[in-house]
């Protein structure tokens, strides 16, 4: 969103010499991050990304380095920090945090370009890590939890003009029914948090590397999955279901959504919606900035989403509950396959591609679930 901390070129080339990256040729601030401030550095020895921390404590800043080198020791295909020539990760500036990792050659695609070959592949990187991020003992804070979401819309809506007084009164009733109605008890482990196109590189064909980090944490993977979907599968006022469908198929071809995750799907596309839209406006409102280094993340896309989740306006809703019930093979579940009904002796409307039993989601279709996802 912003360059937060300005850094003269002698700064600079001060860093470039401290992690061992040559002699600096050209700087440019990165408007495109989010929370913190980077900055590519080109030398003789490359390109490089140096980041300065404007959010975390140096604590938070260490517990998410140290996940990304545990990452790419695995095999994940992510940012490789660098240790400066003391050995350390992280350096000081003005008593923020600076670390620096080396540019990844690949080509970011806008969300409208991605296809579903993409998307697909998409979904597969998401659960690779969740499944690393099982695994994955270290303390990591989720600063984006329902709790810290809650404690954090106070101080942002005092801030809001008060034109804003509808959305003010959707997000009150909407942090009230995730109060009530969201669901904690579902697999968990190391999320990205902020799977949008910009934080994904491809390279011909494949992901190329999962970029930024900063809102990592551990919590509910499918949570991460209705954040990438509410990123990359809402276009132009409308959730697409061919989108979604090839998403979540890559998601599974490498980790099965369990039953309760299933269940919970439009809730946690609803909470991820409302998240988004309380921080862009924490960012707008709380944290100002001089408007020439500011890319501006309006807040609005987000409430748009809450609202066609909570059925207050029309964008795909209906679309996309038919593609999470067509989507679930209760086939997977069983523990006697041999005694399901063969999918060739079902009716045509409960038969998927290939012959494959579709069934509708569990609890999407109950009372209980259409009083959840209409409100």
């Amino acid at each position: 969103m912003a360059i937060y901390t300005v850094l003269s070129r002698k700064v600079l080339a001060g860093f470039a010499e401290d992690y061992g990256l040559g002699k600096l040729t050209k700087t440019s601030g990165v408007t495109a991050g989010s929370v913190s401030t980077h900055y590519l550095l080109e030398t003789q020895k490359g390109k490089f990304f140096l980041k300065i921390d404007e959010a975390k404590r140096r604590s938070e800043a260490q517990h998410e380095l140290e996940l990304l080198l545990f990452l790419r020791a695995h095999g994940f295909a992510c940012p490789r920090p660098l240790a400066n020539r003391d050995g350390r990760f992280l350096s000081d500036y003005e008593g923020k945090t600076v670390s620096v990792c080396p540019f990844i050659v690949g080509t970011v695609v806008t969300e409208k370009d991605f296809s579903l070959s993409q998307l697909e592949k998409t979904g597969r990187a998401l659960a690779s890590l969740h499944l690393l991020g099982q695994t994955y003992k270290r303390p990591l804070e989720n600063r984006f939890c329902f709790e810290r979401i809650a404690d954090l819309y106070p101080a942002v809506k005092t801030h809001l003009p008060p034109h804003f007084r509808h959305l003010v009164h959707v997000l009150d009733d909407e942090l009230n029914y995730q109060a009530h109605f969201a669901e904690e008890r579902l697999p968990k482990g190391v999320i990205h948090g902020d799977l949008f196109a910009d934080n994904i590189l491809f390279r011909t064909s494949k992901v190329a590397a999962v970029l930024d980090f900063e809102a990592a944490g551990h919590g509910k993977f499918i949570y991460d999955l209705a954040t990438a979907i509410n990123a990359l599968c809402y276009i132009d006022g409308h959730y697409l279901s061919d989108r979604f469908d090839a998403l979540v198929h890559g998601y599974q071809d490498v980790r099965t959504l369990s039953l309760g995750e299933w269940d919970a799907f439009p809730n946690e596309l609803r909470f991820s919606a409302l998240r988004f839209t309380i921080t862009r406006l924490k960012d707008f409102f709380l944290r100002p900035v001089d408007a020439q280094f500011r890319v501006h993340k309006d807040f609005r896309d987000f409430f748009e989403r809450l609202q066609v989740l909570r059925r207050e306006r029309s964008g795909g809703m209906d679309r996309l509950l038919m593609a999470m019930a067509t989507g679930y093979d209760y086939r997977q579940y069983q523990k006697v396959r041999s005694q399901s009904q063969p999918a060739s002796n079902l009716p045509a409307h409960r038969q998927g591609t290939n012959g494959r039993a579709r069934v509708p989601v569990p609890g999407l279709t109950s009372e209980r679930r259409r009083l959840q996802v209409a409100h």
